[in-house]
């Protein structure tokens, strides 16, 4: 029933080289080819999901708990009903189908029936003919509770009462590799807090649902897992998958799970309920309150190292707090204590790793999950085993980094280019920025601004490393596959992939590759719905491995459909012959003609899958080829830090990494340093703040995100072009290894600065005023 609505936003596609200003760019894989929906967006005119509108429009409200932890006594919705305008409310007793759903673990509710599990979980929903009358009969819902303790510290979960009906414990992986009782000359030991990092969508996160005829509803929203999300919206509306139709729209950018189906479900719901197209925009605090965050973390550990300070044993605890549901939490777990080592050569490890649901806010996925946190943590440790034997933090490392043949602590062999070594390399010999002058027109530089209250005689420059990794494509036996179909007619190529772009550049990488492999220039790439076949999460660069390869096999099928013909013709076979520059042209030069002449009006059509070598889930020990591939990042942070006032202000960021193949220079630079400045923020400012489960200051002034005057110089110093063999173009995932190390880089530099452990983050500013003498 696409045709109830009357605006839509559709993608425009910029074909046109040289349409921003810039000169005619280069077409097909390694050129800056600019993303197609560039224009649009720079001159605001890009129809985000918060823009639709169809006739006869209805606005919903949903009503959210304000306590972290309350019994349900009863919900009464009669003064909501009476109201002029509300044509319809729904609670749990209204959901037709399941009452739970969960992308891995089916145990959230639509609507909490019984008990309140988090601060502002759905209790009901309202539909009505004026967003302010939605608000107002939502208020109007009568909730009566009775207000429990809530469990809010992950630690005391184990005891607790259970929270829900699968327990507090969502996984337990004890990892074991090598000798238990293996010991080094040097032992540091160190106890570590990450924080609750948001999302933060700058677009506010919405969605439109429109009944059909035949008694299912097509959902218009900006989802990073289309397919997925119909699934789950399919089993709570008691219809079948092919009776919901989800059309992605307007995606302005994810750096976790851009739309929570807590927000659709609702939507679905009140149109089936009402016959009429129903619409929500979520407010700040709703997004807040309602999608997940990074797992706030508690990690233990203890190092053991020999007296030239290679690493010897690593033992661990690491802590997840999942908030109240399960959400992608087992997955992060994996990826936390595979990587608890880092990419160092560890002969004997021993980890233990819990996920525990808790009434604190919801943890889900959100880039680099897992990796991030230990991250912070196993970098720490490295920076006090330099301490205890005096030696150059970087050169401490150097003696320590993993290599290609070697093994992680999970049993699996590092088969990809690991070139660790290089990539410190680089980052340590990069010339090291000037020191500001200490003149009046140099105090913008000083942590906190012209405006602070610092003096330059209290800032110390502090300069630290970090290594990261992470793993690309999901873990532990998740079946990744993803279909693309390639379409060429009247010299136009047409790519369908249910691949959602949410700036990771697949879009434009599609377009290149069609026009590297079948040489023509105006290639589309259509919009994206669940009538496709599926291609999966936009997670763990999924997309540029598994939908790029789909995407090529197909433009090659095509390839040789067009020139089979001609490779007859000629008594040659196709792979004598080459397509540059729109031409077709033979080995010998006997043959010469165009793309276009070559079709001669035909439609050529190919669809084709991707499909990775399978991976294992990690058994009883820790053990298990769980990964498909891993990616590798160093980064050295240089920091001046007002050691009176414990401001911090990172003065640059030099990155080296691991990337397979640049397969787009422009778009790879701005995915690093993304990356990076996401990665900064996590360092220094962001942090969801609960008191007793109790979210503090949703929004943007109590959440503070850096900005374009907090984001630091950032170096891309080097990029390591060793091709993994297993993927599709050799290319390897980008943007979340970037936010993987900078956290901690940054505080191994506060580190340097200020002598002081640094062992949380965000970074408080009481932690990064120096000890006396440092």
């Amino acid at each position: 029933m696409s045709d109830a609505i009357t605006a839509v936003p559709t993608i425009p596609v910029l074909d046109t080289p040289g349409a921003l200003g810039q000169e005619p760019a280069a077409h097909g894989l390694g050129t800056s080819l600019p993303q197609a929906e560039a224009r649009a967006k720079t001159e605001g005119t890009f129809p985000y999901a918060s823009d639709l509108w169809a006739e006869g429009l209805l606005w919903a409200a949903i009503l959210r708990s304000p306590h972290p932890h309350a019994r349900i006594v009863s919900v009464d919705t009669s003064a909501a009903t009476a109201m002029a305008g509300v044509r319809a409310v729904v609670t749990a007793a209204d959901v037709p189908g399941a009452a739970t759903y969960g992308r891995q673990v089916a145990d959230r509710p639509v609507f909490a029936s019984d008990l309140v599990r988090h601060h502002g979980e759905a209790i009901a929903a309202v539909a009505a003919d004026h967003p302010d009358t939605a608000r107002l009969a939502a208020a109007a819902i009568a909730v009566e509770y009775e207000v429990l303790d809530p469990v809010t510290d992950p630690e005391k979960a184990f005891a607790a009462e259970a929270l829900h009906p699968d327990g507090n414990l969502i996984r337990h992986i004890p990892l074991r590799f090598g000798d238990p009782d293996a010991t080094g000359e040097i032992v540091v030991e160190g106890l570590y807090r990450i924080g609750r990092q948001d999302p933060a969508p700058i677009g506010a996160e919405a969605g439109l649902a429109v009944p059909r005829p035949d008694g299912g509803v097509e959902l218009y929203t900006a989802s990073t897992d289309p397919h997925t999300d119909r699934d789950l919206a399919a089993a709570c509306f008691g219809l079948p998958p092919e009776q919901v139709k989800l059309v992605v729209t307007g995606v302005p950018g994810a750096t976790g799970d851009r739309e929570d189906p807590g927000f659709q479900i609702p939507l679905g719901l009140l149109a089936l309920r009402t016959g009429c197209p129903v619409k929500l925009t979520a407010t700040r605090e709703e997004s807040f309150l309602g999608h997940a965050h990074r797992h706030p973390t508690l990690l233990r550990y203890r190092h053991h190292a020999d007296a030239e300070g290679r690493l010897v044993k690593v033992e661990a605890q690491i802590l997840l707090d999942a908030g109240a549901y399960a959400d992608s939490s087992s997955e992060s777990l994996a990826a936390a204590v595979a990587f608890a080592c880092g990419p160092y050569v560890v002969p004997h490890a021993f980890v233990e790793g819990w996920a525990v649901r808790t009434n604190n806010p919801p943890s889900g996925h959100v880039r680099g999950e897992g990796a991030m946190q230990v991250c912070a943590a196993y970098e720490a440790q490295m920076d006090k085993i330099a301490a205890k034997l005096g030696v150059d933090p970087a050169e401490l490392r150097m003696r320590n980094v993993m290599s290609t043949g070697d093994i992680l602590p999970t049993g699996q062999t590092v088969t990809c280019p690991a070139p660790v070594a290089e990539l410190l390399s680089a980052v340590r010999d990069f010339p090291l920025p000037q020191l500001p002058k200490d003149t009046p027109e140099g105090e913008w530089l000083l942590p906190g601004g012209p405006e602070g209250a610092g003096e330059p005689g209290a800032v110390r420059r502090g300069v630290g490393y970090a290594l990261g990794m992470v793993h690309m494509l999901g873990a532990e036996g998740t079946d990744e596959v993803s279909t693309a179909t390639v379409r060429v007619q009247d010299g136009v190529a047409t790519v369908i992939c249910a691949a959602v772009d949410t700036g990771s550049g697949f879009s434009t990488l599609a377009r290149q590759i069609v026009q590297d492999t079948l040489g023509i220039d105006e290639v589309h790439v259509a919009p994206v719905d669940t009538d496709q076949p599926p291609a999966g999460p936009a997670a763990h660069g999924r997309h540029t491995w598994v939908s790029g390869g789909a995407v090529e096999r197909a433009a090659k099928m095509v390839r040789t459909q067009l020139l089979q013909p001609l490779a007859h013709q000629f008594g040659m076979s196709t792979e004598l012959l080459q397509i540059t520059d729109g031409k077709i042209t033979s080995y010998d030069g006997v043959l010469s003609t165009t793309v276009t002449e070559a079709m001669d009006g035909k439609e050529l059509w190919a669809t084709a899958q991707c499909r990775p070598h399978p991976t294992e889930p990690l058994d009883e020990a820790g053990q298990g080829d769980a990964f498909v591939g891993l990616a590798f990042c160093a980064i050295r942070a240089v920091v001046d830090v007002d050691i009176e006032l414990g401001a911090v202000r990172v003065v640059e960021m030099a990155v080296a990494q691991d990337v397979g193949r640049v397969l787009n220079p422009a778009q790879l630079a701005t995915r690093i340093e993304a990356g990076v400045t996401q990665g900064v923020g996590a360092a220094l400012t962001e942090n969801l703040r609960t008191a007793r489960g109790l979210v503090r200051h949703p929004d943007f002034t109590g959440y503070a995100l850096p900005t374009s005057l907090d984001a630091p110089d950032i170096r891309i110093v080097k990029l390591v072009e060793e091709r993994d063999v297993v993927a599709p173009f050799g290319a390897k995932a980008a943007s979340a290894i970037p936010v993987v190390t900078s956290p901690a880089a940054v505080a191994s530099a506060v580190r340097a600065a200020t002598g002081r452990p640094v062992n949380r983050l965000p970074i408080r500013p009481q932690a990064a005023v120096a000890v006396p003498n440092s």
